[in-house]
């Protein structure tokens, strides 16, 4: 097995600290796997789209509009 050597801030050591029990290479491992995840299948997606990053990131602005009003409707 390969190392990685991670540099974090202070206040995020300290805070693993208090948690001495967690195995957090095993952490960092599984977030690893999860973000190449989900990046090989973003780019599976990318490869099959005709739509252009402008257009993604206007969909994305609208569909966060839309879930903002729905959110603040079931909350009245």
């Amino acid at each position: 097995m390969a190392n990685l050597t991670l540099s974090i801030p202070k206040e995020l050591k300290e805070a693993m600290e208090k948690f001495p029990e967690i195995n957090w290479s095993e952490v960092a491992r599984d977030s690893i796997k999860r973000k190449i995840t989900q990046l090989n299948f973003l780019k599976g997606f990318n490869i099959d789209s005709d739509i252009t990053p402008e257009d993604a990131l206007k969909l994305g602005k609208e569909i966060s509009e839309h879930l903002i009003k729905r959110y603040k409707s079931e909350q009245k």
